[in-house]
């Protein structure tokens, strides 16, 4: 089938060409969203009558996402979650947890503009693209944590599995100083003896 883009999409085009796409994709994808018309001659004289106001509206779009993509790249939400002791969540982090941790923070985000590659199953902190206008991207990070201190931690740089290897040898060398000193007594009640 072929359509008229009325914005940029992603490896199909730019805005005002003539693209061939498959059927389903523009009846379910392209047409509803309002990203594309059918190609007819109605339609492509129409489209030239509105070529100017479409670029002028999409210059105001990229331009609001440009600012809030400046305001956003780079930014750092802590969402809290429920994991095992080795970090492995309990379900994993979506797009709407990052649009709503964004949201809770005063940002704009919408779950749909979030795009995570591969999904979050563990604690530590994510880089995550945010697709603000077909032009314009913007990077946050997520910090998963157990809770607000841990997330403190992570966020300095420590990762959960560094802070239970410090533990674990924390433990140890007090179990063997508890053991020294009780074999130190031992040999010196033989001593005295």
């Amino acid at each position: 089938m072929q359509v008229i883009l009325l914005e940029r999409v992603a490896k199909l085009g730019q805005m005002g060409e003539v693209v061939k796409v498959k059927e389903g994709f523009a009846r379910n994808y392209l047409l509803p969203q309002g990203k594309a018309l059918r190609a007819s001659e109605a339609n492509i004289k129409a489209f030239e009558e509105r070529k100017a106001e479409l670029a002028v509206r999409n210059d105001e779009s990229r331009a609001e996402a440009q600012k809030l993509a400046e305001k956003l790249d780079g930014q750092t939400f802590v969402i809290i979650r429920s994991a095992s002791d080795a970090g492995a969540l309990y379900g994993s982090v979506t797009p709407r947890d990052a649009a709503e941790a964004a949201n809770a923070e005063g940002f704009a985000v919408e779950r749909r503009q979030v795009v995570l590659t591969a999904p979050i199953k563990d604690l530590g902190l994510h880089e995550v693209r945010v697709h603000l206008h077909p032009e314009v991207d913007a990077t946050i990070r997520l910090n998963v944590a157990r809770s607000a201190e841990e997330a403190e931690l992570q966020a300095s740089g420590k990762s959960i599995q560094e802070l239970a290897a410090e533990e674990d040898a924390a433990a140890d060398f007090e179990i063997a100083e508890l053991f020294e000193d009780i074999g130190s007594a031992g040999r010196d009640e033989d001593e005295a003896n």
